[in-house]
């Protein structure tokens, strides 16, 4: 089941109090950055953040679950997202813990 806008809206909207987000829709879901960093998944209707230290250690109690068929990645469910000092000290501890998105290197014009 694809994620719904209305869904995505809502999460987008909730995550944003705590800084810069967005996200690029992928196959009828969508990977979330906070910052230009990759963060978490947002999959049937569901926010799924990476399991950095920070996230394991300020939402102990998170379910953990796989965003999607053929994930090799275990990640934290989030459901609380309208916690906005909670997601505020994740998304920023989250952001000092991934590291730099990597540059896509400049390919050649076409033509």
């Amino acid at each position: 089941m694809a994620t719904s806008k209305e869904f995505h809206d809502y999460i987008v909207e909730n995550l944003q109090k705590a800084g810069e987000i967005s996200t690029r829709k992928m196959m009828g879901e969508y990977c979330v950055y906070y910052q230009g960093k990759l963060i978490g998944d947002i999959c049937d209707n569901t926010l799924f953040l990476k399991p950095t230290e920070a996230v394991l250690r300020l939402m102990p109690e998170a379910e953990r679950a796989y965003p999607y068929d053929g994930s090799r990645t275990l990640m934290a469910v989030v459901d609380d997202v309208e916690n906005t000092k909670l997601m505020t000290e994740v998304l920023q501890e989250m952001y000092m813990e991934l590291p730099e998105p990597k540059k896509k290197p400049k390919g050649k014009a076409n033509g």
